[in-house]
């Protein structure tokens, strides 16, 4: 594709961020529309889900690309990065409307740091899928290969930790 094609896609993904960091700063400091009867442990077990669907897709794009399968590859991705949006929706709206469990298990040295490399990493693959996105969009699959063989590890990490985290806790929610 030509150098216009990837410019407005790398404005898609300003007008993505500008969109997420709104509508992330409305579930936190907006009213609690979204919580409305429902329990305090619904949501984090409706994330672990989505963690674990999420890594199950990554995993079944990777191995449709390695079969050539560049259509179902991307179809799949697609499908990865709405399942990280939704989860990043549902996970704004726990942490602004409940209280956060504590961990009180016996491996908290372990749980720390799990927890600490998921949230580091999470905060770490939202640009990288996006520009990861933007260059495949942008047909610069030379560029987009080099940056997925960063993203998708990282990415998989986030996903196989969130739901570890969310096991983790259970007891507490």
């Amino acid at each position: 594709m030509t150098t216009a094609k990837a410019k407005n896609n790398g404005g898609l993904i300003w007008v993505l961020s500008v969109v997420l960091l709104g509508l992330v700063a409305f579930l936190y400091l907006g009213p609690d529309l979204f919580t409305l009867g429902i329990a305090r442990g619904t949501l984090p077990a409706i994330n672990g889900v989505i963690n674990a669907l999420t890594t199950v897709v990554l995993i079944m794009a990777w191995r449709a690309i390695m079969a050539k399968q560049v259509e179902l590859h991307k179809k799949l991705m697609l499908l990865a990065v709405g399942l990280s949006a939704l989860f990043l929706v549902l996970y704004v709206t726990q942490h602004s409307s409940f209280e956060s469990a504590v961990y009180g298990g016996s491996v908290r040295g372990v749980y720390l740091f799990i927890l600490l490399t998921h949230i580091v990493l999470a905060a770490a693959i939202v640009p990288l899928v996006l520009i990861t996105l933007n260059r495949a969009l942008s047909s610069r699959f030379d560029k987009h290969r080099k940056i997925a063989k960063v993203t998708l590890p990282l990415w998989l990490y986030v996903s196989i930790t969130g739901v570890v985290v969310y096991l983790m806790m259970m007891d507490y929610y």
